[in-house]
């Protein structure tokens, strides 16, 4: 399909996921400080302006026609880093479902192998075949009975294109529950849930099944961080949303997101951000209690 008039559709039509299903169109008007956020199961496909998105080692720069596909929950730095009011950071995400990629099993499973390379994030360009099922799926904007009818084949074939494309081998590997990937997934569901708590790898490697040596090795091939780490950004992010709240104090804020010490919630934090925790605070909060 045409990139040109790709972009032309969704610049007409930007409240396209008011209505679509599993759609999110993102405008920026200005570039953004770093921002931690939790990247759920995506595709994230730049069509105007540019954007930096990192975790652990990984650093990816995404400008329009970049497609970034997300195979797990991922903590996340992100930055928009080219945005204007005259031509805007736009950006159209499309959330996958895991049960949808794994029901493709039956149809394509036996012919594919697991990769021992691929990670939760990775960075290419969307295929022709790919493009074309979003476009006609955006087509159904404003036609109820066709996103009714049509829409759920079409979001089934573009998770199909996807997982066949060459990028989707981190999703191919999430088909067969006994892989690597969907046994790290396991143990991302395990930290996820209770971050706040004092996890051992030696849990969090039973979860997976796996030896702690090879859980360790696995989860940092596929997330491209570690399980600590994992959880301590976790822990960051939960604490910024909890202080932008103001509704509590910066030593009740670290001791509820897991840490015994104000004194280690704010180096950690001031780490991770550059700022100390009350920075984030809303003016007039309480800093310490």
């Amino acid at each position: 399909m045409d990139w040109s008039e790709f972009q032309r559709k969704i610049q007409i039509n930007n409240d396209i996921s008011d209505e679509l299903p599993s759609i999110t169109i993102l405008e920026r008007m200005e570039v953004s400080e770093f921002e931690a956020v939790i990247y759920n199961p995506v595709i994230c496909i730049i069509l105007q302006g540019s954007k930096e998105t990192s975790i652990g080692d990984q650093r990816f720069h995404l400008t329009s026609g970049d497609m970034l596909v997300v195979s797990h929950d991922m903590p996340v730095t992100s930055k928009i880093t080219e945005a204007s009011a005259e031509r805007p950071y736009l950006a159209l995400i499309f959330s996958l479902d895991l049960s949808t990629i794994r029901s493709l099993y039956e149809q394509v499973g036996e012919a594919i192998n697991e990769t021992s390379s691929a990670q939760a994030l990775s960075k290419s360009t969307a295929t022709p075949d790919l493009m074309d099922a979003l476009s006609r799926y955006l087509e159904c904007q404003g036609n109820a009975p066709d996103i009714h009818v049509l829409g759920p084949g079409i979001r089934r074939e573009i998770h199909y294109r996807l997982l066949m494309s060459p990028i989707g081998a981190s999703l191919r590997n999430l088909l067969s529950v006994d892989s690597h990937a969907s046994r790290i997934s396991k143990a991302i569901i395990r930290i996820r849930s209770g971050y706040q708590d004092t996890l051992a790898s030696t849990e969090l490697a039973q979860i997976a099944g796996m030896s702690p040596s090879s859980f360790h090795a696995h989860f940092k091939s596929i997330t491209g961080t570690t399980p600590l780490r994992y959880q301590k950004d976790l822990r960051m992010i939960k604490a910024r949303e909890l202080l932008a709240l103001g509704q509590q104090s910066v030593t009740a804020i670290g001791y509820d997101v897991g840490y015994e010490s104000a004194a280690q919630f704010s180096r950690e934090y001031s780490r991770k951000f550059g700022v100390p925790p009350s920075h984030d605070l809303p003016k007039g909060a309480p800093a310490m209690v």
